[in-house]
């Protein structure tokens, strides 16, 4: 299963911003509580409706957004 799969984008939740699976929590509150340095296990402790491939998923998601071309002027 492609890990991006789990990310939905619907105008009606959250704005559109990207969502795990259709829920309301936001692919960047998984990114800020992972930089605030939270582990996985205490995230799925606190959120017992995430699984570990949602994580993963989220961060799997940031990486492929934040890949982009680098243009240069010749």
């Amino acid at each position: 299963m492609n890990p991006l799969s789990r990310i939905t984008i619907d105008p009606q939740v959250c704005g559109g911003r990207p969502c795990i699976r259709n829920m309301r929590i936001r692919v960047k509150d998984i990114l800020d509580l992972l930089a605030s340095g939270a582990s996985s296990s205490e995230i799925l402790e606190d959120y017992p409706y995430l699984e570990a491939e949602d994580i993963t998923a989220a961060l799997t998601y940031a990486a492929h957004i934040i890949d982009h071309p680098v243009l240069s002027v010749a």
